[in-house]
């Protein structure tokens, strides 16, 4: 977090200079540049001191100056002359760019135990309420002291920021910079369906993972009866927190509720096991085999805990109880519970979870026996929108049709895409910056024509590129409105690399910059712009069959979270068509949507090609009826009022004796408010990494909030050089999908043919044969409880109000989503060793029946989730610490008989377990003489020997019969007495031969001495 001395009469933006002219700055500009003075010192987090010193060269050039008027003229082309030097008239502070500024920059800041940064956005659909605002202040407020409590002084809410929605009444508030609804820590929006009001938290990235928001409902905010089921709107907010920032979850299941604990006995999931409660039917408490038939609970019962409780633990479990104050630790965990905690964690408290973030190895605890003080709270709200195209025209952009790519999809943004009353301007660079149109307000299509009107025509003599100075001219078409660039949003189009740049950094512009970076010589350090400002990065490769560059500005949204106004892609594609030859494709247009259709259609070379389109009801459109633009080499085609739904088929016939580059783009909107329309989201786990460490593909696929599954989603990758990779995403719970039926579907991706950029594109179909939505959304959810114990009385709360959903009719749908681009660095040229593990292991279940153990998982890969491994090492302890801390050494299973599967197929095994449970080991807590506990826990092996990480580990309890030895001592009784009663007939035999032996012999001794005597 950079901190600076206010100075409000000044305009804050960003600066870059050379080094070689850092000497020709006046005035304060000539302070030493090799140590910053103290104002100019950095403040981080305490976990981020380490990165500090990877800043270096603070430069702080300080200057001001006064507003200029705003200039009226919209077609006024100025061109900036300043030279390479960009010096500008404000307040300017430049930074050395690093990966841990960068991530500061972005997300929720730890400084001094407190949080600062949290961002709390409110829908724009939510109807404007007073009670509201106090309501979230007085939650947050209440959640810092109990956080505070629960962390054992570590950490609390220091500063917040609320965003209220542009359809509310203006009220002095004060207006954004670069916090936007998308970007919002916690959201507060409207959904129906069976969870009703469930606070709820969405998480995709595994155990110990930040999730992506928090998501309250304005009714769960405002209706005081709610609380009676979820406990105060604090404790809710700490629970949802922890899922948020720690990725811990949730201790209790309502899809199992019970199970059968180490005494064989029937036990409530929970934790801790300490809290209690009774079972009730329909007429009162009743015993616990009147309520349980075949592990379901019988209708009209349930578990009811007592609202007075000695247990202190767990907030992620019933944070509702005002005996629960901690985290569920070492001491007080649960291991037996079937809950997502034990299986998303192997088995660990999520106190262990939580002491383990970065949040926590880098801080400690608050010093003396005073409180926190209370947050403080910042009340945002957008103004006019107001974007500004920056767009390279030097030499550069006539490379593979650069500028004619862009031309086309600037076109397209500015007639379709950017809403109605946006004001936009325009500006232009090579080595030196150019206005080419002033702010103008869109009202009529005849604006948004005027400003297609002032797109670049052509490019320059100048192969140099200055950023800077492109930028600094949109600063400055902005701010003519207001005078500053607070809330505005720059879409920079470059592909030029900019050496005159040294590093830079955006700094208190208020500003969200947009990049789209063309070809493999642009600078690495523009997708860090972005980065820092919370603005998306394209990547858009020079191949002619390439959409990127429409798609780019298509992804591009407002940012209000207004999922009915926005823009929705249904269709993205390109081909290089043969002479004489089609692309021919069909494309989905479902109920949701059909307002504000367009069809787009663009061409490399030569004329139009042939288009032909069929609505659903077999209407014909041809080329006569699309719009054509010959200097721009599109045609379009917007049907009017709301399209037909259906399936939409096109032909364009390639009528030219040359191959032929057609592309087609499709985009729609919401056809009513009614009914939230299916969305896509795409992106990464994160925008850069090293070979050979792969990326997470992840696409979130949704309608309103609820899970779409079955979906047939499909990933393509496009490097800087080489052909495009497709991918196919699952939501199956396994490898890097984390749970199963979320809407979330992920994948592991690591074929990297050069170091370089990458591209994502996300298309998604689904078809109405298959059911689509999920019932509830699956995952993280603050519990309601039924009702409570007191006094020995039942109280049960009103039943949770759950609204029905009318999916309406469905003839299945289609989506395209651009999900940015990212840099994989250290790619080996040619062929090079396997350095690819077989996935993790994630879902690893274990089912015990009598003395045999049957495990199943998904099946991993040889590379990550792709192929089939070669084996697998399973391990079993008596002892969860050393199966987690000494994998290699726990007892190795038997697997000679397991035949493995394809990845991403059901793999079972079935065992016994009888090594463990006759060991000579001391009884560990939670057994019995009847009952043994074991941990289990399996690694995958490919046929280079790479390892995968080991599994999430699960537990069985294995129950022995008291009135039986174990099979293994039986059998040795048996046999010892078998040898027993052998050794003592042996004995009686040979003590019967002696003593024949010796009768015999005296015998003969007494005929012999007899025959003496006769002679």
């Amino acid at each position: 977090m950079i901190q600076k001395e206010a100075l409000p009469q000044d305009r804050q933006v960003w600066h870059c200079l050379e080094k070689k002219d850092l000497r020709q700055v006046p005035d304060r500009s000539t302070l030493d540049l090799k140590k910053a003075p103290p104002s100019s010192q950095v403040q981080t987090s305490k976990f981020r001191k380490k990165s500090a010193s990877s800043l270096t060269n603070w430069h702080n050039v300080l200057s001001r100056a006064r507003l200029s008027k705003p200039e009226p003229s919209l077609n006024m082309i100025h061109r900036d002359n300043a030279g390479p030097v960009c010096s500008l008239r404000f307040v300017t502070l430049l930074v050395a760019l690093s990966p841990e500024l960068l991530l500061l920059g972005a997300s929720v800041q730890l400084q001094d135990n407190g949080y600062g940064g949290v961002l709390v956005a409110i829908n724009p659909q939510v109807s404007e309420d007073q009670n509201l605002i106090p309501n979230i202040k007085e939650m947050i407020t209440e959640a810092s002291f109990y956080l505070f409590s629960a962390t054992k002084k570590r950490v609390f809410f220091r500063n917040v920021k609320i965003l209220i929605p542009a359809t509310w009444k203006a009220n002095n508030y004060s207006k954004v910079k670069q916090e936007s609804y998308e970007k919002a820590n916690v959201i507060v929006a409207d959904w129906y369906g069976t969870h009703g009001d469930d606070p709820y938290t969405l998480q995709y990235r595994g155990c110990g993972k930040e999730g992506k928001y928090i998501h309250f409902t304005p009714n769960f905010l405002l209706n005081e009866n709610l609380t009676a089921g979820y406990g105060p709107r604090g404790r809710v907010f700490v629970h949802e927190w922890a899922h948020l920032r720690w990725g811990v979850f949730d201790e209790y299941n309502n899809e199992k509720p019970f199970y059968i604990n180490g005494q064989n006995q029937i036990k409530e999931t929970r934790c801790s096991s300490d809290i209690t409660g009774i079972f009730v039917c329909e007429k009162g408490p009743c015993p616990q085999e009147n309520c349980i038939i075949s592990k379901l609970f019988k209708e009209g019962c349930m578990f009811i805990y007592n609202s007075t409780q000695n247990a202190t633990a767990s907030i992620m479990f019933m944070q509702s109880l005002s005996s629960v104050v901690e985290f569920c630790n070492a001491s007080t965990h649960n291991q037996e519970a079937p809950n997502l905690q034990n299986q998303m964690c192997s088995l660990r408290s999520t106190w262990d979870v939580i002491t383990d973030s970065a949040d926590f190895n880098n801080s400690t605890p608050m010093n003396g026996t005073e409180l926190p003080p209370p947050p403080t709270f910042s009340l945002l709200q957008a103004g006019d929108k107001v974007v500004c195209l920056v767009l390279d025209v030097s030499r550069k952009m006539a490379e593979a049709d650069r500028l004619l790519r862009l031309q086309q999809a600037a076109e397209f943004y500015l007639v379709q895409i950017v809403k109605i009353h946006t004001f936009v301007g325009i500006a232009s660079f090579d080595s030196k910056g150019e206005t080419r149109a002033q702010l103008h307000q869109i009202n009529s299509d005849d604006d948004r024509k005027l400003l297609v009107s002032f797109l670049p025509t052509t490019v320059s003599d100048e192969a140099e590129t200055s950023v800077c100075s492109g930028l600094k001219k949109g600063f400055e078409v902005v701010e003519k409105l207001n005078g500053k660039a607070y809330g505005s949003v720059m879409i920079l189009v470059t592909s030029g690399d900019d050496r005159h740049m040294d590093k830079f950094t955006v700094f208190s512009s208020g500003s969200t910059i947009h990049s789209i970076t063309l070809g493999s010589s642009v600078a690495e350090n523009l997708g860090e712009l972005s980065h820092l400002t919370g603005g998306l990065k394209f990547f858009v490769p020079d191949k002619s069959n390439s959409n990127s560059m429409t798609d780019a500005f298509s992804r591009i949204s407002s940012g209000t979270g207004d999922i009915f106004q926005q823009g929705i892609q249904l269709e993205s594609t390109g081909e290089i068509v043969k002479p004489y030859h089609q692309l021919k494709n069909t494309v989905t247009v479902d109920s949701s949507v059909g307002n504000d259709t367009i069809f787009l259609v663009t061409w490399q070379t030569s004329g139009p090609p042939e288009i032909v389109l069929f609505d659903p009801n077999g209407r014909k459109y041809d080329t006569n009826n699309f719009t054509n633009n010959l200097a721009l080499q599109t045609a379009r085609l917007w049907i009017p009022g709301t399209a037909t739904p259906g399936h939409w088929t096109y032909t364009l016939n390639n009528t030219h004796h040359s191959l032929q580059a057609l592309k087609v783009t499709v985009t729609s909107r919401a056809s009513s408010l009614a009914v939230p329309p299916a969305t896509v989201e795409a992106y990464v786990e994160r925008d850069n990494t090293h070979f050979p460490h792969p990326v997470m593909i992840y696409a979130n696929v949704r309608k309103g909030f609820y899970p779409i599954v079955n979906a047939t989603v499909t990933a393509t990758i496009e490097p800087e050089t080489g052909d495009p990779v497709t991918l196919k995403l699952f939501d199956d719970g396994a490898g890097a999908d984390v749970i199963r039926n979320d809407g979330i579907y992920s994948r592991y991706f690591f074929f990297f043919a050069v170091s370089g950029r990458y591209n994502l594109k996300v298309h998604v179909h689904w078809s109405p044969s298959i059911s689509s939505l999920a019932h509830s959304i699956p995952g993280s959810h603050a519990m309601c409880v039924p009702g409570y114990i007191a006094n020995g009385n039942i109280q049960m709360n009103a039943p949770k109000k759950s609204m029905g959903r009318s999916e309406g009719e469905q003839k299945g749908f289609s989506r395209v989503s651009l999900g940015g681009s990212f840099s994989v660095l250290g790619v080996p040229a040619g062929p090079h060793p396997d350095m690819f593990p077989p996935c993790k292991i994630i879902d690893l279940e274990a089912i015990n029946l009598e003395d045999e153990v049957t495990l199943s998982c998904t099946a991993p890969g040889e590379d990550f989730d792709q192929g089939q491994a070669t084996s697998y090492e399973i391990r079993m302890s008596k002892s969860l610490q050393n199966i987690q801390d000494d994998f290699n050494n726990a007892i190795l299973v038997n697997t000679s008989k397991l035949n493995l599967q394809e990845a991403g197929t059901k793999e079972i095994f079935t065992f016994l377990p009888k090594l463990v449970t006759n060991e000579p080991e001391d009884q560990f807590d939670g057994e019995t003489e009847d009952s043994r506990r074991i941990y289990v826990a399996i690694q995958a092996i490919d046929r280079s020997s790479l390892e995968s990480a080991v599994s999430n580990i699960v537990q069985i309890t294995l129950f022995i019969s008291k009135n039986s030895a174990p099979i293994l001592v039986r059998d040795c009784l048996i046999l010892k007495g078998v040898l027993t009663a052998m050794g003592l007939i042996g004995i009686i035999c040979l003590t019967i031969v002696a003593i024949h032996y010796i009768l015999n012999r005296k015998k003969r001794t007494v005929k012999k001495e007899n025959g003496t005597k006769l002679l």
